[in-house]
């Protein structure tokens, strides 16, 4: 019975340990973004808002700029909104 208990402890101690090395690398991951937000090399995808890379693969440009996108999907509404006609 003294088996158990002492490893079930050992359990709980090993999931405390991973689930707070979880917790800092979310915050470490959080405030990288932030400084890559800040710095100009991430920008907002101008359909749904989400944060990419500013050398994204998928990208658009036009007479406003180049826009870079997390989808193909935000893409394809971006385009749709730019061509005469068809609006959504």
């Amino acid at each position: 019975m003294l088996k158990f208990i002492v490893i079930g402890v050992a359990l709980f101690f090993l999931f405390k340990l991973f689930k707070g090395d979880t917790r800092k690398k979310d915050k470490f991951s959080d405030k990288d973004r932030d400084r890559l937000i800040a710095s100009g090399e991430m920008v907002k995808d101008p359909i749904c808002g989400t944060y990419v890379d500013k050398s994204a693969d998928i990208r658009v440009k036009d007479e406003t700029g180049v826009h870079c996108f997390c989808s193909f999907e935000c893409r394809d509404k971006y385009l749709k909104r730019l061509a005469p006609g068809t609006e959504e």
